[in-house]
């Protein structure tokens, strides 16, 4: 288990360099006492583990930009892949104010010869108004682009950017799409349309990733009840849902999916222990028993493969 008696702990995302694994964190002081609030002072943590369960904290990996940069209100959720030549690339959320309270969110990465000391590089990818909805739009809270996934091109063309975005058509508690964009390189990237259409029953799609399992692939992504369409509200509760796919890129059944995890638990991640065909799933608590924030990433459920899926515990 991942816990700390002054930080909250919530969104991650994990690498395996061969010989250990790393988890890469959002958090934030509860001395700030509401933990709404923790979103703006969220700051990417690390830790390293031998066994997915015990963990060493190390020093930060990011905090929030300069005045006027892309992310100088707090950093948030992202992804690593290593390039080529041995460069690890993470991409991550940055997000700045708003008028009202509001964010506008885009994304930016950092690149690292050791996973522990990054490198800024800045912002390089907005939401495109041509597919995706703005600020100005009136429909969200936020400006929703954010929650970067990068995978490299199933047919070696390139690499490619799944996002947390919203489309810019049809009811605005219905909006949620996966979002997409295209580099050659990792370091130039172009916005594309999404990959998915709206109405499939989520206002938004978080910390979404790619995964093969028991011989069929996923598209897992997360949304809580209170932003799921109204048409789907009621029907379920919230929590980390799986779409099966077709491709890394789709087509994937988002009106389809069904949730994967444990009551309470929240962005859950699938991680390949290493060497092995076993698989692990991690998640935050969101609600602890007592309905109050939970804070803290749970130790490693087992992940069983069943004949029509999988399932978790």
């Amino acid at each position: 288990m991942l816990a700390f008696d002054h930080d909250w702990v919530w969104d991650f995302w994990t690498v395996d360099d061969g010989e250990r694994y790393h988890l890469f964190f959002l958090h934030a002081p509860k001395s700030l006492g509401d933990p709404d609030a923790r979103h703006y002072s969220a700051g990417i943590g690390h830790a390293v583990s031998d066994d997915l369960v015990t963990w060493t904290r190390v020093q930060d990996a990011l905090a929030h930009g300069e005045p006027g940069e892309f992310d100088e209100l707090a950093t948030w959720t992202g992804s690593i892949v290593r390039h080529p030549d041995g460069t690890w690339f993470q991409f991550y959320t940055g997000s700045r104010p708003a008028p009202g309270g509001s964010n506008i969110q885009s994304i930016g990465y950092a690149t690292s010869d050791d996973l522990f000391t990054w490198t800024k590089h800045g912002q390089v990818a907005r939401a495109d108004p041509r597919w995706y909805e703005r600020l100005e739009d009136n429909g969200w809270h936020d400006e929703a682009f954010r929650d970067p996934w990068v995978m490299a091109d199933p047919d070696g063309d390139g690499w490619h950017m799944l996002v947390t975005a919203r489309g810019n058509t049809g009811p605005f508690d219905d909006r949620g799409v996966v979002g997409h964009a295209w580099s050659p390189d990792l370091r130039t990237w172009e916005v594309r349309a999404p990959l998915t259409e709206v109405g499939q029953g989520f206002g938004q799609l978080e910390v979404m990733f790619d995964v093969e399992i028991g011989g069929r692939r996923y598209l897992l992504f997360s949304c809580l009840d209170g932003d799921l369409a109204e048409a789907r509200k009621g029907s379920v509760a919230g929590g980390t849902w799986a779409a099966r796919a077709d491709s890394p890129l789709g087509p994937y059944d988002i009106a389809g999916a069904t949730v994967v995890s444990p009551p309470g638990l929240y962005v859950g991640r699938l991680v390949r222990l290493r060497g092995t065909d076993e698989w692990r799933f991690l998640a935050f608590v969101n609600k602890a028993g007592d309905g109050s924030f939970g804070g803290t990433i749970i130790d490693p459920l087992p992940v069983v493969v069943t004949g029509d899926g999988f399932r978790v515990g």
